[in-house]
């Protein structure tokens, strides 16, 4: 293989042919940083969600997805962490779909009563669900933050068929994640999709329904009003916030018992959407 990329998260080889190999490192980022701390076994938990739900939505939508299985990888070191992929060209835009109330989500709506051009009811408070899932479009930036931006916007950018197609296959993904999430006792808030061209045609690529790219809140504890406890990385988010850090690189080191605590958040994230253990993965791969 050959490296021909690495983003915050993902390292990027090429094989021969149309095919790549997309492989999730332990890297953690937050604010568009990347921490000097990683998180073990994170990225095995990240190709292992994203092969999940591209497995159980591979009915809605073309995805990039050909191999998890050991014996397609050239190096092993990458087992349960990698996905041999087509290659796309990228569409320059991230398809965000919100099922409830949060994030920057929550701070626009406080202050316009609406997201990315979309007016929503006044009155909502803090991780209350939306009247229905809302598709709100951001701008993919290598450097720097990310964008939200409105969808005449994002059509303008990628072209309108295309847009709509992407848009189209973004809400119902996340729908059918969302219920089969439900049936497991746990609640997507939102979630980020990425989608490229391959002969033409709209494909799912990159990450999908993972903790790195989703809210997942336990449906137990749910209680509109405020943040809710969550499976994803919010809670290193919060850790930074605490210490006081202003989100401009250098970040600062992770404690032990934030690390500990983060890659439970993860694990069980995986238990609880599959039912698995990563021990099963990891028995799936190598076949």
């Amino acid at each position: 293989m050959r490296h021909i990329g690495s983003g915050k998260v993902r390292d990027l080889f090429e094989l021969p042919g149309d095919r790549l190999v997309l492989a999730a490192s332990d890297r953690i980022s937050a604010y568009d940083v990347v921490l000097p701390t990683e998180i073990p076994d994170k990225g095995v938990v990240l190709t292992a969600l994203s092969h999940h739900f591209l497995e159980a939505t591979a009915h809605i939508c073309p995805s990039h997805l050909v191999s998890v299985h050991s014996e397609d990888l050239s190096d092993l070191q990458l087992e349960g962490r990698a996905m041999v992929c087509r290659k796309a060209e990228p569409i320059p835009i991230e398809f965000v779909v919100r099922g409830y109330l949060s994030g920057s989500g929550f701070k626009e709506y406080v202050h316009s009563q609406g997201i990315c051009g979309h007016l929503l009811p006044g009155g909502l408070v803090e991780s209350d669900r939306l009247p229905e899932p809302l598709l709100t479009p951001a701008t993919k930036a290598t450097d720097g933050h990310d964008e939200n931006i409105t969808e005449p916007e994002a059509a303008a950018v990628v072209g309108e068929d295309v847009y709509e197609e992407a848009r189209a296959y973004a809400l119902a993904v996340y729908s059918e994640g969302a219920r089969l999430a439900d049936e497991r006792g746990v609640i997507i808030a939102d979630t980020k999709f990425e989608f490229g061209l391959i002969e033409g045609r709209v494909t799912l690529i990159d990450e999908v329904l993972t903790p790195d790219s989703s809210r997942f809140w336990p449906q137990e504890s749910y209680a509109p009003g405020g943040p809710q406890p969550s499976f994803d990385k919010q809670f290193v988010r919060d850790w930074l916030d605490r210490v006081g850090w202003d989100h401009s690189p250098p970040a600062p080191e992770l404690p032990s018992d934030v690390v500990s605590a983060t890659r439970s958040r993860y694990v069980e994230a995986y238990e609880r959407l599959t039912g698995k253990t990563l021990e099963s993965w990891m028995k799936e791969v190598r076949g």
